[in-house]
């Protein structure tokens, strides 16, 4: 059966790992999807895998819904969520709700994931719940935020710091989502918020006590060039790929 929000609920009461991934095209949703994995998410890391951009920050709402409406083809029984774009919910909840509601109503995905727990953004979290839309949060790393964080530095690392991460974690379960991403913390601050709160935590560089992990599935596969330290790949496709090609181009030219 497809997989729910009550699923991942449910996971995390059976101590069932949850198993997460990103996807950005028709291909690889469907190849993730029949290898089983428990959730997909159709994050903004697109723009950097991609569509080349540097940061995640120049990603739209249409370039996202546009790639979520190819993910949604290939999936039939992973979780699907899609990254609300930097300033599609910051300026206010009205405006926040209406893109949210969009991509749902476009793409056919089943929950909208965004980044942050400071305060006046709970407000927006309520505001789409109530709505009836599934939120998931994300604290830590939060790319969209890489200028002000002066790059991809692990965060929480002092007493103040891992404070108010775990504040914001609480804060955001309050407001209703129903998962939470903790993204490159340490290990023992991911624990400790993974053992407090009653809703799923998915990893990605915080440890291995989360209710589960993600990987961006260009990093996972050896895709990227420069993945980073908490991502080893799984396999060396970049390599493989290219000497497929070069074998390929051999091939042809020999034909002459």
């Amino acid at each position: 059966m497809a997989h729910t929000v009550l699923t991942l609920q449910q996971y995390k009461q059976q101590a069932h790992k949850i198993v997460a991934v990103t996807a950005w095209d028709y291909l690889l949703a469907q190849i993730l999807d029949q290898a089983g994995v428990d959730l997909i998410l159709v994050g903004d890391s697109l723009g950097m895998v991609a569509l080349g951009y540097e940061t995640t920050l120049p990603v739209t709402l249409t370039e996202m819904i546009h790639h979520a409406k190819a993910v949604r083809r290939g999936v039939k029984q992973a979780f699907l969520v899609c990254d609300l774009p930097f300033l599609s919910y910051q300026v206010n909840p009205e405006l926040a709700l209406h893109n949210a509601g969009q991509i749902l109503k476009e793409t056919g995905v089943q929950a909208v994931k965004l980044e942050g727990g400071y305060p006046t953004l709970l407000p927006t979290v309520q505001r789409l719940v109530q709505a009836g839309i599934p939120v998931m949060g994300h604290v830590g790393l939060l790319p969209q935020a890489v200028h002000r964080l002066g790059g991809y530095r692990q965060q929480g690392k002092t007493t103040e710091a891992a404070a108010e991460v775990f504040h914001q974690a609480f804060a955001l379960q309050e407001a209703g989502i129903f998962a939470l991403l903790l993204e490159h913390i340490p290990g023992e601050l991911a624990r400790d918020i993974t053992q407090k709160l009653t809703i799923p935590t998915i990893g990605i560089g915080a440890g291995t006590d989360c209710d589960g992990q993600i990987l961006v599935t260009a990093d996972l596969l050896g895709l990227t060039a420069q993945p980073p330290p908490f991502a080893p790949p799984y396999a060396n496709l970049r390599q493989q790929i290219t000497q497929a090609v070069a074998d390929y181009s051999q091939t042809v030219r020999g034909q002459a």
